[in-house]
């Protein structure tokens, strides 16, 4: 297997681990806020000791000068992570779980034009339309989300401003693994992400300890599984591949979260958002196109 087929594998396997991010979040004994911080700060140990172990040149490392500047740099992802999970999290309890991944994966169009104007990258026209046919499979699903009433346009609004902060999220991590390992991103944009979400649970006077086992099965499996399971394969697949091309790929993931949530909490697709969402998939197989 090529360096590039084990970043499309791993693009696509983190996909489907983040696509399972808002069924644990539907699931969780805590607010929003809460279950957001619990999903960074349970993966900063097994990080911490995973770099301790395998990676001797990090500023983790004892052997070598700490150095605040590569923490600075290292620790931007994670604020504009916090930013992506507090809207999103709060997102997924006032809309649908396919609606709330729906907006929040707009993030392409945000990364786009962030690459287009800030890093005058250029995209193949080709790959221009593989956009537009993904984000008309998008507006397909979002189905009658319009007149579905009030709380469901603010979850959508919410989605849409996680969309801003995802897609800040991924251009930084794409600039950061041109010079540093995956984990050790992971692992300052989980800090800096957890720093940030703990003063908000708080002020939000928010629950901070699940009341039974299974909440806390449901917090570690948000942290293992969609964190460093999903965030941590798209990190690696972002060193190999471009950021716009990748967060097009990312747009699966609504895919698979609508239908896990049609068979786990009964939230049926019509046949109209079925269409979005193969049109969605045919998007992505021409953006795959258009990167080779």
């Amino acid at each position: 297997m090529t360096t590039n087929q084990k970043a499309y594998l791993s693009l696509t396997l983190g996909a489907l681990g983040i696509s399972l991010a808002p069924i644990f979040v539907r699931l969780s004994e805590l607010a929003p806020s809460a279950t957001a911080f619990y999903r960074v700060i349970l993966c900063v140990p097994v990080l911490f000791i995973w770099i301790a172990v395998t990676d001797r040149t990090s500023p983790l490392s004892l052997r070598i000068k700490f150095n605040k500047r590569d923490v600075l740099f290292l620790s931007l992802p994670g604020i504009f992570f916090a930013g992506d999970l507090g809207f999103w999290h709060w997102s997924i309890i006032y809309t649908t779980v396919a609606n709330a991944t729906l907006f929040a994966n707009f993030a392409p169009i945000f990364v786009t034009l962030a690459a287009f104007f800030l890093f005058h990258e250029r995209f193949s026209r080709l790959f221009i339309l593989s956009l537009i046919i993904s984000t008309v499979g998008m507006i397909i699903l979002m189905g009658t989300s319009a007149g579905a009433g009030g709380n469901y346009l603010l979850g959508d609004a919410l989605g849409v401003m996680a969309a801003v902060f995802y897609a800040a999220y991924l251009s930084s991590v794409g600039k950061l693994r041109g010079t540093h390992g995956t984990i050790l991103i992971m692992f300052w944009s989980s800090l800096s992400a957890a720093l940030i979400l703990l003063p908000v649970s708080l002020l939000s006077g928010d629950v901070l300890i699940p009341q039974t086992s299974t909440g806390w099965i449901i917090l570690f499996a948000l942290a293992w599984i969609s964190h460093i399971g999903g965030q941590g394969l798209i990190a690696y697949a972002l060193a190999h591949l471009s950021t716009a091309y990748s967060s097009v790929s990312l747009l699966v993931q609504p895919v698979a979260a609508a239908g896990m949530a049609w068979i786990l909490f009964s939230e049926v697709l019509t046949e109209l958002q079925i269409a979005g969402g193969v049109v969605v998939l045919f998007g992505i197989y021409l953006a795959r196109r258009a990167s080779t």
